[in-house]
């Protein structure tokens, strides 16, 4: 069983930064992918990034690209999202989410459905 706790959420106004943070328990955190997911109010999950096991290949989903970094320290159990230039449409609650089925290093996942373990979430509010 994985945990993950995620922190680091907050209100910031549009165009600020923040960097969640999501800490695994378990001693095999470098065999997970490590994705982000969002959900805003009254809309659908949503990929926003994701970090292959060997930290080498990230993905993300358009609208964030050139804002958004996904980062992982393995030895720290540890992935990060670092967010910049944020837009209201950022908003929503932001959970970070750890698979087991990848079958080489290099796949990220953008399927909620690939992931196993969910952490809670933390909110982020962007105001305009």
């Amino acid at each position: 069983q994985v945990q993950l706790v995620e922190s680091g959420g907050g209100v910031v106004q549009a165009g600020g930064s923040l960097r969640l943070s999501c800490a695994a328990s378990g001693r095999t955190f470098s065999g997970y992918v490590m994705g982000w997911f969002r959900q805003a109010p009254g809309k659908e999950r949503e990929f926003v990034g994701g970090v292959a096991r060997s930290a080498g290949t990230t993905n993300y989903r358009d609208s964030v690209k050139g804002r958004f970094t996904i980062s992982r320290d393995n030895a720290k159990n540890t992935v990060y999202l670092q967010m910049s230039s944020l837009k209201p449409e950022d908003t929503g609650v932001y959970h970070c989410a750890a698979s087991t089925r990848a079958w080489e290093d290099s796949i990220v996942f953008t399927d909620d459905g690939a992931y196993d373990y969910w952490g809670q979430g933390t909110q982020v509010t962007v105001s305009s």
